[in-house]
């Protein structure tokens, strides 16, 4: 097995292009690839999916550590060809400025992955060397294969920048040119999600953009073998109880290791769709309501009073109910889009999610229960991510509490966790690879004694 680190200068140089006309172009070889992505995105997976035939995982140092980013790693690239992992905004950029915690440069460093470095050259010549040198350079343990360069210009422009990396401690192995119509598009939160037919035209066309930029057979020659260690056996575990997991448009932002970890803790997992379905799968006795786009989908959403009913009711029954940021606003009173329209939500938490023009929480969070809940006894502790444009109202906070919250800059002040029955529900995203115990916790909620 081969594997490949695909890492930017900074955000907005290219990297997820050429990491994903790299993943296509590769699988076009015939190549078995297995993408992965640093940091805690949901969107990129998504796409990598698509372009590689194979389920994206993330890789984050700082909510999973060391040991569980090389487990993750060497599960999910198992008999796999190439591995590609696509990086985080810049090469060097984490968790703080102190230090490399979170970064792309130490997911490189810890799994022994080489870096392929992508430049946006855009109005550059000799200059790029000096850019090049200074990442080449910072970290003297890491190991790059090469460098990429991106918005390459005139036949000249290619000729300047050659000539500037001609020394350079890493090949230039490919330069990219300048095409509008390769950009995928975008909306609030990042990329929009993969559909149908246009996306996969997209990354084919991405394919051929790297495969005409990109000198792939050096590439690959100059990549070493890997073997990575085993990872740790999962005990078969026979499925003892049903979670009904939201997945469709409005509901799509999942770390495939929380699925993974909740699978091995005994869960049968039922996908269903808050939009078209009208019941919840026969025989559930917990749900998980993911993140996701709700404020698209708000009209769909609202107009399926049958489930939102449903859902309410199996809550106030005291059936365990699990959701994160767009699966907690489905189960506030109502939602207010961008465009004025309010829209009625199942109505289980008593206030209402607003789009706001800008994001109103970003950023790592560490949280400690503060009580018994879902996830386990009072105490137990969890990383994740909040990312999102939608608000409550800042009184509405005064019902918050199970969860004590702590950022890059030391505890929080304004209380977080909402908890009701049996649901517990928060802007945070949890990657239940923080704590895999958390999985645990949840699936024996649901198969606890005398829920239907």
């Amino acid at each position: 097995m081969k594997g490949i680190v695909v890492a930017g200068t900074r955000s907005g140089c290219g990297k997820t292009s050429v990491a994903l006309g790299l993943m296509a172009a590769l699988r076009r070889r015939g190549l078995r690839v297995a993408p992965f992505k640093c940091g805690p995105d949901f969107i990129d997976p998504a796409h990598h999916a698509r372009a590689a035939g194979r389920a994206s995982h993330n890789l984050d140092g700082w909510m999973c550590g060391r040991t569980g980013v090389e487990e993750l790693f060497a599960r999910s690239a198992q008999s796999c060809d190439v591995a590609v992992v696509e990086g985080v905004m810049g090469l060097f950029d984490g968790f703080s400025g102190r230090d490399g915690t979170g970064s792309t440069a130490e997911t490189a460093a810890w799994l022994g992955l080489p870096v392929l470095l992508v430049a946006d050259a855009q109005s550059m010549a000799r200059s790029v060397a000096a850019m090049a040198h200074g990442y080449l350079s910072f970290d003297p343990a890491l190991r790059f294969a090469g460098i990429v360069l991106n918005r390459v210009g005139s036949a000249g422009h290619r000729e300047l920048l050659a000539e500037a990396l001609a020394d350079a401690a890493a090949p230039l192995l490919g330069m990219l040119g300048r095409d509008e119509a390769l950009r995928l598009p975008e909306r609030h939160l990042g990329l929009v999600l993969p559909g149908p037919g246009e996306d996969d035209e997209a990354h084919a066309r991405l394919a051929g953009w790297v495969e005409q930029g990109v000198d792939l057979d050096r590439l690959l020659a100059a990549l070493p073998d890997l073997s990575p260690p085993p990872p740790g056996e999962d005990v078969p575990v026979a499925a003892r109880t049903r979670l009904a997991v939201a997945r469709d448009q409005a509901f799509c932002f999942y770390y495939e290791e929380n699925l993974r970890l909740l699978r091995a803790a005994g869960a049968e997992l039922a996908f269903f769709s808050p939009i078209a379905d009208r019941r919840l799968p026969e025989g559930t006795r917990g749900i998980y309501l993911g993140g996701g786009y709700p404020e698209l989908s708000a009209y769909d959403l609202s107009n399926n009073a049958a489930l939102r009913r449903e859902i309410r009711r199996f809550a106030e029954d005291g059936g365990p109910v699990y959701a994160e940021c767009g699966g907690f606003m489905y189960l506030m009173d109502s939602l207010h889009d961008r465009q004025g329209l309010t829209c009625k939500m199942a109505g289980l938490f008593p206030f209402a999610a607003r789009m706001e023009g800008r994001f109103t929480g970003l950023g790592y969070r560490e949280v400690e229960t503060t009580a018994d809940s879902l996830l386990g006894p009072a105490g137990t502790r969890a990383r994740g991510h909040e990312f999102h444009y939608s608000g409550i109202p800042e009184e509405a906070y005064a019902a918050a509490g199970l969860y004590r919250v702590a950022d890059r800059k030391g505890p929080r002040e304004r209380p977080e966790g909402f908890a009701a029955h049996r649901t517990v529900a928060s802007y945070i995203h949890l990657h239940f690879g923080s704590n895999p115990l958390l999985a645990r916790h949840l699936v024996e909620a649901c198969a606890a004694p005398g829920r239907t």
